[in-house]
């Protein structure tokens, strides 16, 4: 009889930080679906697909891990769905890692009616308009059903505008929810739970939640409830002051912040991980995002113009096709020009991703972030003569 080796278990959820420059850090997760390096940008798969991009074309970008979302998916197809058909991963044909957010902020800005109690959310969907529960013990058990590689713990995402009683109440509701979502969650080896900061805009209630949260003990530490409304310097300020207080040992995840001097600045301040719909929403709205800033091909100066959007990218939409085409096939509302758009936006993320990591491991980040940002004021090409 011939023994059969038993399937090799899969890698422990971890993280590797291989170089600093100041606070920017350089590093590796490795999980259950595969490794991805760090700072690292997640495409945001809304509804179980990256709009207007195929799997294999998103991981051709250099995209490693990508983002679902647990409201959208409840809703339509729901999860119970997904998991007879094998989990998020192998309904959407993606073969890396997953991140899921817990549902909380889409429940507040999306939902027609909706309830809040210390249990959790009632809601009417945005869809067709049928109550739903979601507590946190639901929302883990959803994102298990998606097979979620990174599930992210519920919480209220903290408004801005906001007094400090609100944002502190807000803040201790979500530190309660997160004990409950971490005493809810299945642990696996190579799967993560996330824990989230809130606080708005006052330090001190970070503080206080970032303590909470690592009483509570999480895989990774993300950072909620910024780029809601509140100036770019404010922002700015709230991360240098929170980073510091999370664990070194696990990554840092900023949510829903995509705006590229926004990524480098909290690159700048030590955070590892993001997300935001900007560079697919941009992509099917005329905007094509370059080193030297936003070009929107909706523009007549783009009529004539055989130049590609971005001469130093090697993406299909800047390798084949001219500014003009491309403006062309906005005006002609044909879906090509979303779908080339889209994926430069996504190449672009993911070379700025690329670049900003290089500069970490070779100690020159702060010239790097400097000159990109320095070229990016500058502004596009300017017309052909």
């Amino acid at each position: 009889m011939i023994d059969t080796p038993a399937p090799a278990a899969p890698p422990a959820f971890h993280y590797t930080a291989f170089a600093t420059d100041g606070a920017a850090r350089l590093g590796r997760v490795e999980t259950a679906h595969g490794s991805f390096d760090t700072p690292a940008f997640m495409p945001v798969g809304t509804a179980g697909t990256v709009k207007a991009m195929r799997p294999d074309s998103v991981a051709a970008t250099g995209a490693q891990i990508v983002l679902g979302n647990t409201y959208h998916l409840m809703l339509r197809p729901g999860a119970e769905r997904v998991a007879r058909l094998g989990g998020l991963r192998r309904f959407m044909n993606w073969p890396g890692p997953v991140l899921t957010d817990s549902g909380g902020f889409q429940v507040m800005s999306l939902a027609k009616l909706r309830t809040l109690t210390e249990d959790g959310v009632t809601f009417q969907s945005h869809i067709d308009g049928s109550r739903h529960h979601l507590t946190p013990e639901r929302s883990m058990a959803i994102q298990g059903l998606l097979d979620s590689t990174i599930t992210m713990a519920f919480d209220e995402c903290t408004p801005y505008p906001a007094t400090r009683e609100q944002a502190a109440e807000s803040m201790n509701l979500s530190m309660r929810w997160a004990a409950r979502s971490r005493a809810a969650f299945q642990a696996r080896p190579g799967y993560a739970l996330f824990g989230i900061v809130q606080g708005g805009v006052f330090d001190d209630l970070r503080r206080e939640s970032a303590a909470a949260l690592r009483d509570i003990g999480f895989d990774g530490y993300a950072i909620g409830g910024l780029a809601v409304g509140e100036p770019h310097a404010e922002m700015l300020r709230v991360l240098e002051g929170i980073a510091p207080h999370l664990p070194q040992d696990r990554p840092r995840y900023l949510m829903g912040v995509g705006r590229p001097r926004d990524i480098i600045e909290a690159v700048r301040r030590g955070v590892d991980m993001f997300d935001c719909v900007m560079p697919t929403r941009s992509g099917r709205t005329a905007q094509g995002f370059t080193w030297r800033g936003t070009v929107n091909l909706r523009n007549a100066r783009h009529a004539d113009d055989p130049r590609p959007l971005d001469e130093t990218c090697g993406c299909p939409c800047c390798r084949g096709y001219s500014r003009a085409y491309l403006h062309h096939l906005i005006r002609a509302n044909e879906m090509l020009g979303p779908m080339l758009l889209t994926w430069h936006n996504i190449q672009h993320y993911q070379d700025l991703m690329a670049g900003l990591r290089a500069a970490i491991a070779e100690g020159r980040f702060q010239a790097h972030a400097a000159s990109v940002l320095a070229e990016m004021e500058a502004g596009d090409l300017p017309p052909l003569a």
